[in-house]
């Protein structure tokens, strides 16, 4: 799929976006992105011909830099618990000052009986490029005896993951951005070998 967007394209898919953040895949029609953009639902066709093919033009390029961003972490920060802090503090000063309050696919991953197939897919590829990389992380820090782990590094992945997940859903919940670390802090502190 080409993900190369003209500049209103472009514009429509970030107004997407931040709806999917807020809103979910139903809690947003053509018409909000109409009123946010100053465009016309019809010209909103012309670049996206279905809400789904929106979306899944959204996914695609957010999996991209997740991909980008994780894979920055990992060349930049050696250490695995360093790596681990450094994505948690993303989603951190991201809830805080309000730029990404919510990962959209876990959002989108809540409605996934009711969105679109080829969305769908696009959910499960971000949950799976993230357990991938939290695995491979956790990996090394146990090879390293920094990290003790229970269970396989893939089943510590996906709790991290949903750890993570559920302290932004708590953070919304409780309207406190603080709340997020507080949650994710322990799960970092009880992974550490003592």
């Amino acid at each position: 799929m080409n993900t190369d967007l003209s500049p209103k394209a472009a514009e429509i898919a970030s107004c997407a976006r931040s709806l999917l953040a807020t809103a979910g895949y139903n809690g947003f029609s053509y018409a909000d992105i109409s009123e946010a953009v100053h465009i016309s639902k019809a010209s909103i066709h012309h670049h996206f011909p279905s809400k789904a093919e929106l979306v899944r033009t959204v996914l695609v390029r957010y999996r991209e830099e997740g991909r980008v961003g994780l894979a920055a972490v990992a060349e930049r920060i050696p250490a695995p618990l360093d790596q681990l802090q450094a994505y948690t503090g993303y989603w951190a000063a991201c809830i805080r000052d309000g730029s990404a309050p919510f990962c959209i696919c876990a959002m989108l991953a809540a409605e996934l009986s009711a969105i679109p197939a080829e969305v769908a897919d696009e959910v499960r590829g971000h949950f799976l490029d993230l357990t991938a990389w939290l695995a491979a992380v956790l990996e090394r820090g146990a090879a390293a005896g920094v990290f003790a782990l229970r269970t396989s590094p893939e089943t510590e992945a996906m709790a991290f993951a949903a750890t993570v997940h559920g302290a932004m859903l708590s953070a919304r919940a409780y309207g406190n951005p603080e709340v997020f670390t507080q949650i994710v802090q322990p799960l970092l502190d009880r992974l550490l070998a003592h």
